[in-house]
């Protein structure tokens, strides 16, 4: 039996759909999608952890950063997944076969919240806080990042500001525990 995704779900998909149909036609022009594809990859997991083994040369308490960053990155995927698997939103190209272009494959069916974007923005504040002047680097790659997950035909655009406002929340946790 399939799991029934909440209504606000439903009234969502109705409401975007449309804006997410046309973002995702701007894929078939090459260049484009290869930026996005490429941001998507390295919102993957590369980025992420280039940054945390890269701690100890970017701050005097790095290692201690290291440890910081991944434990909240850690947290912050255990409870990205519960919420994903709970409320079960489908990818807007599985929804809307064929009326929303996919422009890479899925790991998975579901669509909220977007955890690229989240680790996206979770990182951008924590290098805000600590390594500030990282962010011209990081701030253009996560925004590239969260447009990737619309344009790509992975995300509606609420899956991505959940996905920020998730990510923006565990680094303040993070801030507020481990300093």
């Amino acid at each position: 039996m399939r799991p029934r995704p909440l209504v606000v779900f439903d009234r969502l998909d109705v409401l975007e759909w449309q804006l997410c149909q046309r973002v995702t036609h701007l894929t078939l022009y090459r260049p484009w999608r290869l930026v996005l594809q490429t941001a998507s990859r390295l919102g993957d997991w590369p980025a992420w952890v280039v940054l945390i083994a890269a701690q100890p040369w970017l701050q005097p308490n790095g290692t201690w950063r290291i440890t910081q960053y991944s434990a909240i990155a850690l947290f912050a995927v255990a409870i990205y997944k519960l919420v994903k698997t709970r409320l079960c939103r489908e990818r807007p190209f599985i929804t809307y076969l064929g009326g929303v272009h996919c422009g890479e494959p899925a790991r998975d069916k579901y669509s909220f919240p977007s955890g690229h974007t989240m680790h996206a923005v979770m990182f951008s504040v924590l290098v805000a806080a600590h390594t500030p002047w990282l962010l011209p680097i990081v701030i253009p790659l996560s925004l590239l990042i969260a447009v990737s997950r619309v344009g790509l035909g992975l995300h509606y655009v609420s899956d991505v500001l959940a996905g920020a406002a998730m990510g923006y929340g565990f680094a303040l946790l993070s801030l507020y525990w481990m300093g």
